[in-house]
């Protein structure tokens, strides 16, 4: 029986992905984009439906998850962090770009 991936991508352009299971800072974990499988190591515990980075993410740049915009990187992300209040902000209600 194959083993599920420890994280979830559901489109391309999602720089985030959703943890299916706790995953410790310095695990490398499994996750697949478009068919095509890849691995990164945690840089922090991330929790079971938390986000971690999939590629490094730039202050002011837009976080994609599930295909849609949920905030903002408000300093550097990097690949392998937990993402989550302490560095992104909501879009919600805040003027268009």
């Amino acid at each position: 029986m194959a083993t599920k991936p420890a994280l979830i991508v559901i489109r391309d352009k999602d720089n985030v992905a959703t943890a299916t299971r706790d995953i410790k800072a310095g695990e490398q974990v499994s996750f697949a984009v478009a068919g095509s499988p890849s691995t990164l190591t945690a840089r922090q515990d991330v929790r079971f439906l938390h986000k971690i980075a999939l590629r490094d993410i730039a202050p002011g740049e837009r976080v994609y998850k599930y295909g849609a915009v949920i905030g903002e990187a408000t300093r550097p992300i990097a690949a392998g962090e937990h993402v989550h209040v302490h560095n992104i902000r909501s879009l919600w209600g805040r003027a268009a770009n």
